[in-house]
Order: structure tokens, then sequence, then C-alpha cells
């Protein structure tokens, strides 16, 4: 087995460099700001989870660094607010069209940064531009009536989305009328989201991009009183911190936190219709907001559900993303590679040896296949796929999110037991209910804490017009998607209620 020739991580980021020289250096990924790209900050030393090898990292900056980054995109903002809708909307096609032009470097880019297979990475790019296509199409209507904020957007994403959320939403919120500034996440995905907004910079919008460790740009990418609106994306920890930070303030703000999103199986027997919906939730080693890690299942369906779901676990493929046999052989498939990095991967394998110590029943613990790997390679971002019955209480993967390819099972005797293990987190993103009996799914999903809720089928962040948000510790301030999102960085002319789940001291009650 070998890299695929000409997808080697030198050979990609020199097709970056010629692209956008100026932001690609030898030393690493400038920032940019006040119309400049800057080589300056510490070198963060990156690696990537696919086999462990040094690649180009962000230029870490410091918190007055950060600061004057603000002044620039401020500045930015005031003039970025007297361009016509027409003309922001001709300059986003145009950097759109670009971001398309490059969509095989940019899947290539997220595969050695984040570890995401190679289909599925340009699925991330074709979901980044149709996208933003969409909102071409429908901005005017959403503007009608509305104006962009008194200050810039600022953005703090975590790694896993750099493109399909983190640039896709700055695309909209500049196309809203807005500047925007962003933190590049350290972890991976820096250089696909450089990229990708270097078309941006190319064509005149207002971008600034910035790296560095959240507790030295936390205080001017949050606390800043020049920021019009904070959109955050990450776990609960950071969120939280955010969020207290934000309690005295009517910042504007869409906080997205991690929860627990669980299956609920109750008199149920079409598992022919569950099958591919499992297996498919396996992608990108269930590193989404969106995956369901969880199983809350009717105690006489167990046997059923164990012969639906052995299989489709054991048949999972899990490797290095670009090996092949042969130079000319295509990118094999894979359904996940690497989870984030070797960290992480230690942390998963931690939490189910405890789980299991302390009375987990393991259901299934997959291998690595030796002969979907390069011979020899680092090894230690990999997890191959994990079941647990009965996690304990104690246990972290009992009420938190694992974010990797570990799944929990809990059997339950009623459906107020299925409600109560399926809400364990305090709020989730998703989850769903699976019943032959409609009406009585349709009963239970109006319990289950969380923001979409499915019946027999999942639910995900969705695309387009489709509205998404949180329930409970999931989620804080607007929601977004479709029209919420536009509404969420723009003002009206009599203001007064944004649809979110906001807490009191916010004049934005909750519409939710």
């Amino acid at each position: 087995m070998q890299v695929k020739p000409g997808t080697s991580w030198n050979e990609l980021y020199a097709r970056a460099a010629a692209i956008a020289p100026q932001a690609f250096t030898a030393s690493g990924v400038a920032n940019y700001w006040g119309g400049q790209w800057r080589e300056e900050g510490e070198i963060h030393p990156a690696t990537t989870p696919v086999d462990g090898s040094r690649i180009h990292g962000p230029l870490l900056l410091e918190t007055h660094q950060a600061a004057a980054a603000l002044d620039g995109c401020v500045e930015d903002h005031f003039q970025w607010i007297k361009i016509p809708l027409a003309e922001r909307k001709a300059r986003t096609e145009r950097a759109i069209a670009k971001i398309a032009e490059h969509r095989e470097l940019l899947a290539l880019l997220l595969t050695w940064e984040i570890g995401k297979p190679y289909r599925q990475a340009l699925v991330s790019v074709d979901r980044t531009t149709s996208g933003v296509e969409w909102y071409l199409g429908e901005i005017d209507r959403m503007l009608e009536g509305r104006g962009p904020l008194p200050g810039p957007v600022s953005n703090i994403a975590s790694w896993n989305y750099p493109l399909s959320v983190l640039a896709h939403a700055l695309y909209v919120q500049m196309l809203s009328g807005n500047a925007v500034i962003a933190k590049a996440p350290t972890d991976g995905g820096v250089v696909a989201l450089t990229l990708a907004m270097s078309f941006a910079i190319e064509e005149g919008l207002p971008v600034t991009l910035v790296s560095g460790l959240g507790g030295k740009l936390s205080s001017v990418l949050v606390r800043s009183p020049e920021i019009g609106a904070l959109a955050f994306v990450g776990g609960r920890d950071t969120g939280g911190k955010i969020a207290s930070d934000l309690v005295r303030t009517d910042k504007r703000h869409m906080l997205e936190q991690e929860g627990l999103n669980a299956w609920g199986i109750w008199n149920f027997s079409q598992w022919d219709l569950l099958a591919p919906m499992i297996k498919k939730g396996f992608e990108y080693a269930k590193q989404r907001c969106t995956a369901y890690p969880r199983y809350v299942i009717q105690r006489q369906l167990f046997d059923d559900f164990l012969a639906m779901y052995l299989p489709i676990v054991s048949s999972l493929v899990v490797g290095h993303p670009l090996a092949v046999e042969n130079p000319d052989d295509p990118i094999r498939d894979v359904d996940f590679g690497p989870v984030i990095n070797a960290t992480k991967a230690t942390e998963l394998l931690a939490n189910v040896d405890d789980a299991i110590s302390r009375g987990g029943i393991p259901i299934y613990r997959g291998t690595l296949d030796p002969h979907r790997f390069i011979e020899g390679q680092d090894l230690s971002a990999y997890v191959a796929p994990v079941a647990i019955l009965d996690p304990p209480r104690a246990s972290p993967l009992y009420h938190a999110e694992p974010f990797g390819p570990v799944d929990t099972f809990v059997i339950v005797d009623t459906t107020a037991e299925l409600l109560a293990k399926m809400n364990v987190s305090n709020g989730a993103l998703v989850s769903s209910i699976a019943s032959d009996d409609l009406e009585l799914a349709a009963t239970l999903s109006e319990e289950v804490n969380a923001f979409k809720v499915g019946v027999n089928q999942v639910k995900s962040r969705g695309d387009r017009e489709e509205p998404f948000g949180g329930r409970g510790a999931s989620w804080k301030g607007a929601f977004v998607g479709g029209e919420y999102l536009v509404h969420a960085v723009t003002e009206g002319p009599s203001e007064s209620r944004l649809y979110g789940n906001f807490p009191e001291y916010q004049r934005y009650p909750d519409l939710g």
C-alpha cells in the first residue's frame, strides 16, 4: 500500500501556495487582516491524524495582534455596509465559483488535515457551494426590511466542518451585509478554510482570519464591544464559558454545543429500514454534532436489534483514506479513517476501558485490518468501532457525547424509561424514535429533549431553508438555517424577537 501519487501533503500544499502564495508560507498558514496577509505569530507544530506526519499549521497570534485584526475588521464592516446587495451577490458568486473550480484540492486538504475520507470530503465542499448558491437565490426576500448589524460577526468553530459549516456561514454573513472575523481551528482544517476564504478576499469580500489559542483570543473575539454577533460551534465546556461571558450583555449569539443524540426503539420490526441509517451514521467516525451514539432499546427487541446491528458494525471499513495498492488505482472508499488526533483516540479508548471496568458489557470491539494501512505508518489516531451495553452512570459514555466510533446500548422496559434514558444529556441537537406505531412515536417525540426528532428516520443539521438549533444545554441563542441564519445576523426596523432559546436576560425571548 502507498499514498496515491499526487495526493501527498507537500504536493497539495504546494498547489494551494501556487493559488494564494501569500497565505501559504514555508513557516505556516498566514493570518489576514487590514487588507494584508501577515506572516507573523508563533509556528504551530501541526500533524495529520492520517499518519502522524508533520503538516503546515497556523501561525498563532497573541491577544494584541488579534485586537489589531479586529480593528481592521471593524473598518471593513463600515465600508462593506455601503456596498449594494447586487454587488455583494456578484462578488460572492465569483468566489463560490472558485471553490467549485478547486473542489478536488479542497477535499484532499480536508482528508489530510482532519482525516475525513475523500468521498465524504467532496460532499463537504459541494455542500458549501450549493448552500451558498441557494442563499444567493433567496437573499433578496430574506433581507426585505433588514440591514446589517452595528458591528462585524465573530466566528469560533470546531475543526470538523471548516467548509460546510464555518466557510458557509461566513459567506452568508457577508452576503447579508456584515464583515466577518473568524478564528481558524487549531486542531485541523486551517489550510482548507484559508484557501476557501482566499477566494472571498480576492473578490473584495470583508474577511478577517486569525489563528491562536482560545485563552488568548477569547477576550477579543467574544467580549469586545465592537462585535455585532458571535457564532460558536464546539463543546459544552468552552461554550459554557462563552455563555457566562455574555450573561450580562445583549450581544447577538448562536452557540452550538454537543448533546447525546439518541435512537429510541420501541415496538419496532422494520430492521431493513434502520440498518442503512445505522451504517451511514458511522461516516467520519461519528465526529459530527448530529451523530447518534446512543441506542435506547425495548428489552424484548434487543436480540432482533443485535441481529441487525452486529453484521453492520463488523462490515465497516476503517483505514488510511488515501492508500492504494497500485499508483494507478483510484482512491479506495472507507467508512472512516482516523479520529482527529492521537489524544482523542487515547481518550476514547480510556473511556471504553473505564466503562467496562465499572460493569459495562462489551458487545462489539473491532480491530484494525493492517491491509487497509501503509506498512509501518502511525496508527495512533485510529479507533475501531466499539459497542457497550449498559455503560455505568459514572462513565462519561453514559451521559456525554463520545465524538467517535463508540456506541452505547441501554435496555428499558417502559416508555417512561425510554424517554428518561434518551434525555440524559440535558438537551440534544437531534434524536429519533423507531416504532411501527406511528401515533405512539409522534407522542413520544414530543417528550424527547432534542431540537429535531425523527420518526423512523435520522435527522441532520440540514441545508438551505431548514432551521437548526438545540434544546437545553446543547444550544444557546438564535437558531440558524434558512432565513433564520440571515435574521440572526441582521436587524429589522422594529426588531423585538429572534427565533431561538435565549435566557431570560436576553431581549430576544424563546420562540422555540
